[in-house]
């Protein structure tokens, strides 16, 4: 099997209020439908007869520049790399990439990192299995770096989420079940999570990866990371993917250092690939694909709005929103998240949009005063 893995972050270091108790499998809160509205919704890639697939976008510090990247098929495939000059209006034409984007054989995960010696910024953009592979670009995207291990580990939709930390580090989490991690499978017991940490702005990554935690009952993957308003705690919200409890969350007061004991989400917040962006008003929304247990949305492109508070608390949150209508049981909603300097929200995911046509790739716009006119008057702010 090779090296070990490292097993170092003690958990339980943090402290989160919420209820104990098992979450309901349902929710109660009001379901805004925008899933008909063409007018909100703008394609941003569609080939006849060609899935495209899960996509990551960065929006650049001009407010406008948002880069996008995905692959041709199911979870791997080459890369295709667009861009959007007006803010997700129009799109540009694929764009050239390095040859051995074409060799990615999972999800290409795109981050926004700032050097902490040189203050210089940089994209990155990750994709995983055995090993986990990196290509940077200096210019804002204009060109990149062909992909390059970032060390003899690999893992599943490496990474899931990266987060700048008060010191100037970056963290970055991943999962896997034992099948790519080292050159050889062997056996987990059940899916992992990890977290590896940057010092030098995301150009190079820890040598080993540590494990966060390997839950009894659940397989927690996917995280997807919100630090909290006043900055001092992070949260990680979590898939579920044995699909027996909701959705999870752990908690750090420490910058990573320690985590919470996973806790179930309210039901509201049960899906795949939590993505978070805070609004101007300081609300909190986040898009997923819905696996909720009890919900006339299941597997459809669905965004909660609430607070983090609601999160610590464990309440179910302020409403959720249907943007878009997956024709696939299940098979969408690996989302990029983008709030314009004006407040748009623009959450761009792939998905079964077209009956009997293979997945493609479509942004919904949104604010959320469009939408609070939308709620029930007893849920408006």
């Amino acid at each position: 099997m090779g090296k070990q893995i490292v097993w170092v972050v003690a958990l339980g270091g943090a402290v989160c209020a919420g209820a104990a108790a098992q979450p309901p499998r349902g929710y109660s809160i009001p379901l805004i439908d925008l899933a008909d509205d063409e007018t909100r919704q703008v394609v941003v890639d569609r080939e006849q007869g060609q899935y495209l697939g899960h996509v990551t976008t960065v929006l650049l510090e001009d407010g406008e520049t948002i880069l996008a990247v995905y692959p041709k098929g199911h979870g791997r495939g080459a890369i295709v790399y667009k861009r959007s000059d007006d803010g997700g209006l129009t799109w540009s034409d694929r764009l050239p990439t390095p040859d051995n984007w074409s060799t990615s054989l999972e999800v290409p995960t795109l981050y926004r990192v700032i050097d902490p010696e040189t203050g210089q910024r940089r994209l990155i953009m990750f994709s995983g299995l055995h090993p986990i592979r990196m290509a940077v670009s200096e210019d804002d995207g204009e060109t990149w770096s062909p992909l390059e291990p970032i060390g003899d580990y690999g893992g599943i939709v490496a990474m899931g989420d990266v987060m700048r930390l008060k010191d100037g580090r970056y963290l970055a989490m991943f999962h896997d079940d034992g099948r790519f991690l080292r050159d050889e499978p062997f056996d987990m017991g059940r899916i992992t999570l990890f977290q590896v940490f940057s010092s030098d702005g995301g150009l190079t990554w820890s040598d080993e990866p540590i494990v966060v935690h390997q839950h009894e009952e659940a397989d927690i993957c996917e995280p997807g990371l919100v630090r909290s308003p006043d900055g001092d705690q992070i949260c990680a919200l979590l898939r579920e993917n044995r699909r027996v409890l909701n959705s999870m969350v752990i908690f750090s007061d420490d910058e990573a250092e320690t985590w919470t004991e996973p806790r179930e989400l309210p039901a509201a917040l049960t899906g795949d690939r939590h993505t978070a962006r805070y609004a101007p008003d300081g609300r909190l929304v986040v898009v997923f694909r819905d696996t909720c247990h009890d919900t006339p949305t299941q597997g459809d492109f669905v965004a909660w709005v609430g607070t983090y508070e609601d999160i610590v608390e464990g309440r179910e949150g302020q409403y959720r929103v249907r943007l878009l209508d997956n024709k696939s049981a299940w098979d969408c909603g690996y989302p990029g998240l983008e709030v314009l300097p004006d407040g748009t929200f623009v959450a761009t995911t792939y998905g079964h949009w077209t009956e009997g046509e293979e997945p493609y790739i479509v942004s919904v716009r949104f604010t959320l005063e469009e939408l609070d006119q939308m709620a029930p008057g007893d849920v408006r702010p």
